[in-house]
């Protein structure tokens, strides 16, 4: 899920307002964009892209690896499927507000045909230096630069934030991974941490992460075998308990999903969880300068 410059990207929905500007913001980074899909202009080229009627038309004619979606709700479903079907292995769902019965169809497609969603309701994916594919300001060099470090989060505006204050702390990013508001994710933010542990290119992690359901303790559950650094901000902390919060499906019941749960879990597992956002970079900086052994055996002393 961690896109590469040489990714072959198709645009769905590459022809109307959103889809142009954001096509365009893309291809002048570097991101590798070799198709649009619109079944009413098939033939034609948009923005210097190639259009085609279908998403198995684009990647039989120029191949495809990354599909990003600018597609309205009604029509999304459609869409995803339609992707998966042709070989897609990466779809970056964009779109929100797409019906609870739309989106288990599009995740029961993708897992019939092997194709990871991220989304819905994602900001996108960025390697800085690389490519990006979504709506991300990567094009931004006081938000993103080439690092070492990998940032996961729900929210896009609380990850670019994120992105901002380690850039200005000189330590930029070796990849945004933004997994999504919706209730019902392809990919989790375990899932996504997993990829960061992975990634040779990453020597850090950062997980912004919101109350309300249990990705983040199931996160927690890797990172007690992860050997690179963890540093974790909770949004929510003082959100009251049963009301829903934030993104949709940000519901705190009894103690499940609360912010003291995820806290506990993750600091267990040798996270350090910080309070704000503004404390992440410094806790990253003390991370990587001690590195992950000195923090586990920390950890282990301040839970006795």
């Amino acid at each position: 899920m961690i896109v590469r410059k040489n990714d072959r990207v198709v645009v769905l929905g590459i022809t109307g307002k959103q889809g142009t500007f954001w096509t365009e913001k893309m291809l002048a980074y570097g991101t590798n964009v070799v198709a649009g899909v619109n079944p009413k202009r098939s033939g034609e080229t948009h923005v210097g892209v190639p259009i085609f009627a279908s998403t198995a038309e684009a990647a039989t004619k120029v191949g495809a690896d990354v599909a990003v979606m600018f597609i309205p709700p009604p029509m999304a479903k459609d869409a995803a499927i339609s992707a998966a079907l042709a070989g897609i292995k990466l779809l970056v769902v964009l779109t929100e507000h797409i019906p609870a019965q739309d989106v288990m169809a599009m995740h029961a497609a993708a897992a019939r045909h092997g194709t990871r969603i991220v989304g819905p309701n994602t900001a996108g994916l960025v390697t800085p230096g690389q490519c990006f594919v979504g709506i991300m300001p990567a094009f931004v060099p006081s938000v993103f630069k080439p690092g070492r470090v990998g940032v996961i989060s729900r929210s896009g505006s609380l990850g670019t934030l994120v992105c901002l204050n380690l850039t200005r702390a000189g330590l930029g990013q070796s990849a945004f991974i933004g997994i999504g508001g919706d209730p019902m994710l392809g990919t989790t933010t375990r899932d996504a941490l997993e990829a960061l542990d992975n990634d040779s290119g990453t020597d850090a992690a950062v997980i912004v992460g919101e109350i309300g359901g249990a990705m983040e303790e199931s996160a927690a559950e890797h990172a007690q075998r992860m050997a690179k650094p963890l540093v974790a901000f909770i949004a929510g902390a003082a959100a009251p308990a049963g009301k829903k919060m934030g993104h949709a499906g940000a519901i705190v019941t009894g103690n499940a999903g609360s912010y003291a749960s995820k806290r506990r879990a993750l600091e267990a597992a040798g996270a350090v969880v910080v309070d704000t956002p503004a404390q992440i970079a410094g806790a990253v900086a003390a991370g990587l300068k001690t590195g992950r052994s000195a923090r586990r055996i920390s950890a282990t002393r301040n839970s006795a």
